[in-house]
């Protein structure tokens, strides 16, 4: 059986409460080493307890930094070594990763640190600078990198345990190789990460069509109750100051190409309050379809800068039910114009006479979204306010196309993830201007001059 763990977001805890708690409420306590499952040992993480309360012979762990991740795996990777170790089972641990130059790189300090943290456990074990065994002599530990030594691992016998950490990049010839190696009974197979691509061997293998037997938990920084106020302030930082990354190293998401992102290095998150010296308000309108959002923004200009401090959106909004959203999130739209899509006369008619008197449409040409991408880009900063969170993630997905045979990135733009920019281009359509126009106006009067 497959399962796949993500817990409803009504009753997840804020992260805000992780910083303050104990863990009381989020840990498992520690028991009885010989005589509890994982689930009940040292104090595991909740969301990574319920992987382990579930029998599997696969479990698999993804997400970003500061969640635990590598932390709590060495501590249950020692747990399950001295449990086997005093049961009478004699084997090795596979502590694996892609790439392992040295001990330096593996996890053997994770799994040191973790052992040293539980004096009980510590009773069981021998450490010295280039191994951990148990006393017993009965389970020892094994670093091994799957790139360069997958044929000697082959020939590994009894491994009781495998634990692949920062597995993203493991290649599928890898996986296919390791796996037959697995054949001990009772043996399992734990694999972390933090996934960058859905195209990933890693990802396409363990999540995206996982085999059975095998539990699946995303968990994050939000999950882990030992969280620490420095980490929070680094995760802050890099979510003001690289928003283009923030998602795939805090929150798990994959890695946008930043070479391809539209508008990489063009924006950041800060709050702010619109000041009376700014020109503004400016209000956009984009109309959804069947699977996409209606997206309107109101945004500010200020000090060469562009201000998107508010955003409202949803799927499957009734025409009839516009404007009173949009009005509930931004309740001086009715008052200013407000520019729409241009395609939809229809809906922008009947928005003039239910509740939105002074929309219009927004003009478009050929090029129209290449000329708006450029204009938006021309000022020194956009700053997303943090209500903005939809805005923010367009803003990191908003893509050129790639390539798939080179990866080179073309200057054609993916029409995808642009639904509030939409809104912001129209909001801003009367400063855009028509490049192509002006290319021919320019030739025009050089063929005039000759």
């Amino acid at each position: 059986m497959t399962t796949t763990q993500t817990p409803p977001s009504a009753t997840e805890t804020p992260a805000e409460r992780h910083l303050a708690l104990s863990g009381t409420q989020t840990t498992q306590n520690t028991a009885t080493a010989l005589r509890e499952p994982l689930s009940g040992q040292s104090e595991l993480p909740y969301k990574m307890a319920c992987n382990f309360k579930r029998p599997a012979r696969h479990r698999v762990f993804y997400g970003g930094r500061g969640s635990g991740k590598t932390r709590n795996l060495a501590m249950a990777a020692a747990i399950r070594g001295y449990q086997l170790a005093y049961q009478g089972r004699k084997g090795v641990i596979l502590a694996s990763r892609e790439h392992l130059g040295s001990l330096e790189e593996s996890s053997m300090h994770e799994i040191k640190q973790a052992i040293a943290a539980l004096p009980w456990l510590a009773a069981g074990y021998d450490m010295g600078e280039k191994y951990i065994r148990t006393r017993n002599g009965n389970v020892r530990f094994v670093f091994s990198g799957l790139r360069h030594n997958i044929d000697s691992i082959k020939s590994k016998s009894q491994i009781l345990l495998n634990w692949t950490d920062e597995a993203e990049t493991v290649s599928e010839i890898a996986w296919s190789k390791l796996m037959p190696t697995l054949r001990e009974p009772g043996v399992e197979n734990w694999v972390s990460f933090n996934p960058e691509s859905p195209d990933s061997a890693t990802w396409r293998r363990w999540v995206a069509d996982p085999p059975d037997a095998c539990v699946v938990t995303q968990i994050n920084w939000r999950d882990n109750p030992w969280f620490t106020k420095a980490l929070n302030a680094q995760r802050l930082d890099d979510k003001r100051k690289r928003p283009e990354t923030y998602d795939h190293v805090w929150e798990g998401e994959f890695l946008t190409l930043t070479d391809a992102q539209v508008f990489a290095g063009h924006w950041e998150i800060a709050a702010f309050a619109p000041q009376d010296a700014w020109d503004g308000p400016y209000y956009g309108l984009d109309f959804g379809f069947a699977q996409d959002p209606t997206a309107a923004v109101a945004c500010w200009i200020g000090d060469k800068r562009l201000y998107i401090r508010h955003e409202a959106g949803r799927t499957g909004l009734e025409l009839d039910d516009t404007a009173a959203f949009v009005t509930a999130a931004m309740p001086e739209i009715a008052r200013h114009v407000v520019r729409a899509d241009s395609a939809r006369p229809e809906s922008i008619s009947y928005l003039k006479r239910h509740g939105l008197p002074r929309i219009e449409a927004a003009p478009k040409w050929s090029g129209s979204v290449e000329d708006g991408v450029a204009y938006l880009k021309s000022f020194d900063k956009i700053v997303l306010h943090p209500e903005c969170p939809a805005t923010a993630r367009e803003m990191r997905l908003y893509s050129y196309q790639v390539d798939r045979s080179t990866g080179d990135v073309k200057p054609k733009i993916v029409d995808a993830h642009n639904h509030y920019i939409d809104a912001i281009r129209y909001a801003l359509a009367p400063m855009i201007r028509n490049r192509g126009v002006v290319g021919m106006l320019v030739k025009k009067r050089h063929r005039r001059a000759a």
